[in-house]
């Protein structure tokens, strides 16, 4: 028996549950403290959708259809979910051991293979067959799939009152990608560069509960980064330190209390100064303004240490046949040193992208070719045939790449001195957008692999004069179902791609793990930039007008723009 079901007993929902954090008062003694940015705290309450249970008389695919509507009700350890199994079963299943996630339960399909008639039948198995479109790991990281279908398998057996439940199960949980973002929520674990100056996210996903500080901090402190990034990065927290209680209280004026084991004691400034920062920028998209380590209740004192976190404005950089420069206001602020000679060869330009200082630029010009400019002078680094758009990172680096030899993967240094990086993107056949993150450890890339387009992540392995040495692991982020015309950095997690789709202009917001999100675009739009903000975003069209997004539309700006230009890590 082959069909699809949405029995009332699987689709009843009841109210709307709201959890909401308890008031809070301001501190009136005690260590000044920078609070959290108007953006940095995570308010948004946790609203959980509350399943039906089982009804009586439910038949097995009626029960595994209830079974899995449940996870939408994370509370108490997905208490309604366990309604449906066995006993002896709900005491060992484990939902936080993965999430599979599906296109949509309406397009679940459900069959049951019982011992007998149903009326008599005391065993079975049930199939679901699922529109698999992503999956998340028992570490909360988040990996997109092509859309397969893929099997869910359950055993099913009557109990002593004659009603079906489920003996054998996976563990984790099934979701469709709508209800998802209504369970998980979306965090980021802090971890340093090489050089200890830059935060690096590690996005993993989470249900969303009111311990959400002791589960980040778990994650931390005994977890490691994600395979793809770790040669990257690195964690101030040594590997004999851990939490000392299996909590993280927070007060009422947002400060987190961590208890330690008794080795922390035994650190030095420097590092307890790294493991407060990289532990406070973690837990605050979770409320928390502050964190006290502690041993045995006595505070280590720990101070902050200092971070990088690069620019602040995200003004757009802009290029007409007389100017160069930020555009900030309704006026164009030249960048000395490098804006006249670019403004002397601007009907040639194709793509500028400006370093973070502002004293340099890499340009692709219409010859195709990769220059730099810098101190009044203008300085060819890359002649190769069919180079797409260079990228410059925080150390000064520009990165350019043929279109049809991602292998041939190449970092300039300032001196113009060639740092090539083959075996990058081992398996793509091709590549068209490149940008560096602001941290300058991640790299983003869209690339052909067996004729599909997508956004993969590596991390970048430098020396220690941060020279790059090589590309590690590819992460696939998503699919990018068209053309890719640019792509930007937004923020420290988030990349925008302009697509052409069918000769349609979509732009693509998307986590580096997690969900995207597409929208219209401007009709013939040729080039997208970001900034540290998603209302830093500017599109320019083919006539040379800018564009801002203001809500869900698009707003006509300045015209006459010939490049719509990037700075270093956007």
């Amino acid at each position: 028996m082959n069909r699809r079901l949405r029995s009332a007993s699987a689709v009843a929902l009841a109210a709307l549950l709201a959890v909401l954090t308890a008031c809070t008062s301001l501190p009136t003694s005690g260590e000044a403290n920078a609070g959290l940015a108007l953006d940095g705290a995570d308010t948004d309450p946790d609203i959980s959708q509350i399943a039906a249970r089982p009804l009586e008389g439910a038949s097995p695919e009626q029960i595994v259809e209830g079974f899995l509507d449940a996870a939408l009700t994370p509370d108490n350890g997905w208490a309604i979910a366990r309604e449906f199994l066995s006993p002896e079963l709900a005491a060992i299943w484990r939902p936080t051991a993965g999430v599979s996630i599906d296109a949509g339960a309406g397009e679940r399909e459900f069959s049951a293979d019982l011992d007998g008639e149903e009326d008599a039948a005391q065993t079975g198995d049930v199939r679901v067959v699922l529109d698999q479109v992503a999956r998340v790991n028992d570490n909360g990281a988040y990996t997109e799939l092509t859309g397969e279908a893929s099997v869910a398998a359950f055993e099913v057996a009557r109990n002593d009152e004659g009603e079906w439940r489920i003996t054998a199960a996976d563990n984790g949980i099934i979701l469709d990608a709508e209800s998802f973002t209504q369970v998980y929520r979306r965090y980021a674990l802090q971890y340093f560069d090489p050089t200890w100056t830059h935060l690096v996210p590690d996005l993993r996903w989470y249900p969303r509960r009111q311990t959400i500080a002791t589960i980040l901090t778990q994650a931390l402190l005994n977890g490691e980064p994600s395979e793809w990034l770790s040669p990257g990065v690195r964690s101030a927290f040594p590997g004999d330190v851990t939490l000392a209680l299996d909590a993280v209280p927070i007060s009422p004026d947002k400060v987190a209390t961590v208890e330690l084991t008794a080795a922390a004691t035994a650190l030095d400034t420097t590092q307890l100064a790294r493991m407060r920062t990289q532990l406070e920028a973690t837990l605050r998209p979770a409320g928390v303004a502050e964190v006290r380590l502690t041993v045995n209740g006595r505070d280590l004192d720990a101070e902050r240490a200092a971070i990088e976190t690069g620019r602040t404005e995200s003004s757009p950089v802009l290029l007409t046949e007389t100017e160069f420069g930020a555009f900030v206001g309704e006026e164009i602020e030249p960048y000395a040193g490098i804006t006249p000679e670019i403004v002397k060869i601007a009907p040639a330009v194709r793509a500028v992208d400006v370093s973070e200082d502002d004293a340099r630029a890499a340009l692709q010009l219409d010859d195709g070719h990769v220059y730099t400019v810098a101190g009044g002078r203008v300085d060819q680094l890359d002649s190769r045939p069919g180079l797409i758009t260079p990228s410059m990172d925080p150390y000064g680096f520009t990165w350019t790449v043929p279109q049809g030899s991602p292998q041939a993967l190449t970092a300039w240094q300032p001196d113009v001195t060639a740092i090539e990086l083959s075996g990058a993107f081992p398996e793509a056949s091709s590549i068209s957008e490149l940008r560096v993150a602001p941290d300058g450890v991640r790299i983003a890339a869209v690339v052909t692999v067996g004729g599909q387009r997508w956004l993969v992540l590596a991390a970048i392995i430098r020396d220690q004069d941060q020279v790059p040495t090589e590309i590690g692991p590819v992460y696939p982020v998503a699919q990018v179902g068209g053309t890719a015309l640019g792509m930007s950095w937004v923020g420290e997690d988030e990349l925008v791609i302009l697509v052409d789709a069918d000769g349609s202009r979509i732009v693509r917001s998307q986590d580096v793990g997690g969900p995207g999100a597409v929208a219209a675009a401007p009709a013939g739009a040729t080039a997208v930039s970001g900034g540290r903000t998603p209302a830093a975003v500017r599109i320019l069209d083919g006539d040379g007008v800018l564009f801002a997004q203001r809500g869900t539309t698009w707003q006509m700006g300045v015209s006459g723009v010939l490049v719509l230009g990037t700075h270093a890590g956007q």
